[in-house]
């Protein structure tokens, strides 16, 4: 299950049949990144990058030239080179950029020097990340004083740099057929391996061990990687958002939240769910654990075609404060309440996020200072919360140190939405019972 050599090309012509007539782009892939001397962080390419051209190999670039007559999609990448490819595995060269990866043109990278001036020479636009790249800024900058360099010999250089982004974000944002299938398949891996961490934490004794059986039951299913690093909160760590030192002890008569979610053939998943150590909900855990919930089924059913992006948010912060106000953890009239912003005292950030290649995917929230629309196509994430500081001593102190998330990956379809998490439970009873059935 991937993505097909016929979508990237059609996702490249259609960013194409965006461009101004005359223009150029100029794409690299990300950096290897150092771990600590001489070894490095796992290579993954840009999701920009790889959006386009499949290819999963670090220093390459991509270039489309719309209407070049020998090739619109040019690839710049690593020669074949036996001897590196013993030591460090194998290179598709230019030649395998054209076979396997669509490419009309390759050339080495160590010609990129050479060869991207010419390109560039006569185009009117240059569609480009400014900004993201500092070095690599650079470098376009130096080809185009090169060409600046020759105008009286009648060399013509660009004249407009228009950022890419803002076109290649908004085709991100809706997820086509194949793209849904992946995120459909990494959301249930991740379904799965937090149920077995419900599973084994009565005999788990610190963070980190249900953190293993969440990267292992994913990696065993062909998910090798995180698509962040995984939160795993035990009593008042559940408090902190992003919480991720993972070594405390699991007590008896906590709560663990952990949010974590694999990343499959590039695409990401992101759940989160709150759960007893001990696997049943003290009275006070299942009374602020229901209004979260009550919340999060309230905002996903917001999460329709024609609703406002923020339209999920505003539900769930009016149900997560009418809750507090009945348990007294807040005291006032609810429209008041929301308002002054009270709830923030214990429910402090948004909704959820955009999700797809990234696990805070791109894609503008706004358009012309508007919320956006919810269109087919779109994921994201919903997560409401409520995390009672232990250090809030306006409330009783049975309610400090309680922290409750609860997050699943929603996808807005024709007709409604689809959870596509939902394979692990999220009401307290049926936690309850996942955790009390014997392995």
């Amino acid at each position: 299950m991937s993505i097909s050599k016929q979508e990237f090309a059609r996702r490249r012509q259609t960013l194409m049949g965006m461009m101004e007539p005359n223009s150029i782009v100029i794409l690299p892939t990300a950096d290897e990144k150092i771990r600590s001397r001489d070894t490095n962080y796992p290579f993954r390419p840009s999701s920009d990058f790889y959006y386009l051209t499949g290819f999963e190999e670090p220093e390459a670039v991509l270039v489309l030239v719309p209407e070049r007559e020998h090739g619109e999609y040019i690839l710049f990448c690593r020669e074949k080179d036996k001897e590196k490819e013993i030591w460090d595995g194998y290179r598709s060269g230019p030649e395998g950029a054209c076979k396997d990866f669509g490419a009309d043109d390759a050339f080495p990278i160590s010609d990129m020097n050479e060869i991207l001036p010419g390109l560039l020479e006569g185009r009117e636009r240059v569609y480009y990340a400014m900004g993201r790249d500092t070095e690599f800024d650079r470098k376009v900058m130096s080809w185009v004083n090169s060409i600046r360099a020759k105008v009286r010999a009648g060399a013509t250089p660009p004249g407009e740099f228009l950022d890419l982004d803002h076109f290649l974000h908004d085709m991100r944002l809706y997820k086509s057929a194949a793209e849904i299938r992946l995120m459909e398949k990494a959301g249930s891996i991740s379904a799965r391996a937090h149920a077995k961490a419900m599973q084994i934490c009565k005999k788990a004794d610190y963070e980190y061990e249900l953190e293993a059986e969440i990267t292992y039951q994913c990696a065993r299913e062909g998910a090798r990687f995180q698509a962040y690093n995984a939160i795993v909160g035990s009593g008042k760590n559940g408090c902190v958002l992003h919480y991720n030192e993972n070594n405390d002890k699991l007590k008896d008569g906590d709560l663990v939240l952990i949010d974590a979610g694999c990343e499959y053939e590039y695409y990401a998943s992101d759940i989160t769910r709150t759960f007893p150590v001990n696997g049943k909900f003290s009275k006070e855990q299942r009374a602020l654990y229901d209004i979260v919930l009550d919340a999060q089924a309230a905002a996903i059913e917001k999460v329709v075609p024609g609703n406002h992006w923020n339209d999920p948010h505003d539900v769930s912060v009016r149900v997560i404060t009418e809750g507090l106000v009945e348990l007294g953890l807040l005291k006032g009239e609810v429209d008041k309440l929301i308002e002054e912003h009270a709830y923030r005292d214990f429910y402090m950030h948004r909704i959820g996020h955009w999700i797809g290649m990234d696990v805070h995917d791109v894609g503008d929230y706004k358009v012309g200072g508007e919320w956006r629309v919810l269109e087919p196509g779109m994921v994201m994430t919903v997560e409401p919360g409520i995390y009672v500081s232990p250090d809030n001593t306006n409330v009783a102190k049975k309610w400090r140190g309680i922290g409750i998330r609860i997050e699943d990956d929603v996808l807005v379809t024709k007709d409604g939405n689809r959870v596509l998490t939902d394979e692990v439970p999220n009401k307290a009873q049926d936690i309850e019972k996942l955790m009390a059935r014997k392995k």
